[in-house]
This record gives structure tokens, C-alpha cells and sequence, in this order.
């Protein structure tokens, strides 16, 4: 129990050290609107430097790191078929992919899917 109390004593020492270093050794950035403009040769710029950004490729996005991740955690369960008991690992991959085919539908129900919005 003592290992535990002091391991967590040093990581929170450790990274409120780290913090306290970032907060004092961090450029100190001003920021006003002459420095913040695009520099378009001495002229007014001509349109915004940025693009709005897609709320919908956003979720797109999201919905690719799920999917990734859950391909990740299925991958391994193949290499272990031929030492598992073959009823909890078809229950557990039965569950899995029902939670991923039930989070597609639930997000193609929402209209997350859909790009002509």
C-alpha cells in the first residue's frame, strides 16, 4: 500500500513540476490583429485564410476511429480461436460485432451519414 501512496505521490509531483515548467518556459505570445492577418504583400486580404470547417467530416471522422479501434480489438481474436474455448469467444465476438452494427444503425438513423443535409 505504501508503493501505491508514494508512486502516486511522484506522479503527481512529477507532472505538476512538468506543468509548472511549460507554464514558465512557454514563448508568451501577444496576439493583436496586425499579427494575426495574412500578409498578402502590404494589401487587405482579398478573402478569409481560413475555410469554415465540416461538423459533418468531423463526425465521418470519428465514426472511422471507432470503427478503427474495434478492428483493432477484433484482429487479435482471430489468433486466439485456436486456444480460446470456442463458446466464450464466439459469444464475444458475436457481441462485439452486434455493438458495431448497432452504433451504425443508430448513427444512420440520426442522419449522421448523410452529406446532402
Amino acid at each position: 500500500m505504501y508503493t501505491i501512496i508514494m508512486s502516486l505521490i511522484m506522479t503527481i509531483m512529477l507532472s505538476t513540476i512538468m506543468m509548472l515548467m511549460c507554464i514558465f518556459v512557454s514563448k508568451k505570445n501577444f496576439l493583436n490583429r496586425e499579427k494575426m492577418s495574412p500578409f498578402e504583400c502590404g494589401f487587405t486580404p482579398k478573402s478569409s485564410p481560413r475555410s469554415p470547417f465540416s461538423s459533418q467530416f468531423f463526425l465521418i471522422a470519428v465514426l472511422f476511429l471507432v470503427f478503427d479501434v474495434e478492428i483493432v480489438i477484433i484482429l487479435p481474436m482471430i489468433s486466439s480461436l485456436k486456444s480460446a474455448n470456442m463458446t466464450k469467444w464466439f459469444m464475444t465476438s458475436t457481441m462485439m460485432i452486434i455493438i458495431l452494427l448497432v452504433g451504425l444503425y443508430h448513427e444512420w438513423e440520426n442522419g449522421v451519414l448523410e452529406w446532402t443535409n
